[in-house]
């Protein structure tokens, strides 16, 4: 492998929301992406605090049906429409990535190291992302689509009881992933100047 190929992974990498059912690959096989993800992502102090689950199907289907119940009660019946449109774009996907910290394991280490007490619960963020990262740029690569949002709080109860969540797991992010049915558009780029440096070349 060359990192050419690793950077045209990340190339490839978009949010993509017009997704549909038809997954290049079995479901079995996108499992194990997503598990290879949890295996090789690195995380501070080895802490290995990200966890996942993925889901398929029916069991999709239900995370953003909770999804909508959670926002009819928040959001304006009469503003409900476009809400309603963009959760019936995430049920027409193939499925869901859950991606939680498990607060057990930030706890233990900021009770070890006390020094970096602080620091923990920032790392677990960084961890958890990384994970995010690996499993999408994969996904990607595989030809899937996928797209990250963020509807914790507003769920988690409902996941936890649905799926059996341990209460020391917080919820970090839904990741929808599908068949492609509309490639994302054009990406723009804020200017380097000002977000990149080297010294010392």
């Amino acid at each position: 492998m060359t990192y050419q190929t690793v950077q045209q992974a990340a190339e490839t990498r978009r949010s993509v929301y017009a997704l549909n059912r038809n997954l290049p690959l079995p479901a079995a096989e996108v499992a194990d992406i997503v598990k290879h993800a949890v295996l090789h992502t690195p995380s501070s102090f080895h802490s290995q605090s990200t966890r996942v689950v993925v889901l398929f199907g029916a069991e999709h289907e239900k995370l953003w049906q909770f999804a909508e119940d959670a926002l009819r009660a928040v959001v304006p019946a009469e503003n409900f429409a476009a809400t309603e449109q963009k959760l019936n774009m995430f049920k027409a996907a193939a499925g869901s990535v859950l991606f939680f910290e498990d607060q057990d394991v930030v706890k233990s280490l900021q009770e070890k190291f006390p020094a970096y007490a602080d620091n923990f619960p920032v790392w677990a963020e960084h961890t958890d992302a990384m994970h995010q990262y690996a499993v999408w740029t994969t996904l990607a690569a595989a030809g899937i689509g996928a797209n990250l949002q963020h509807y914790n709080p507003l769920i988690d109860a409902a996941v936890a009881r649905e799926w059996q969540i341990p209460a020391t797991w917080t919820l970090r992010a839904q990741m929808v992933f599908g068949g492609i049915g509309q490639a994302a558009g054009e990406k723009t780029f804020a200017p380097l100047e000002g977000r990149f440096a080297v010294h010392g070349l």
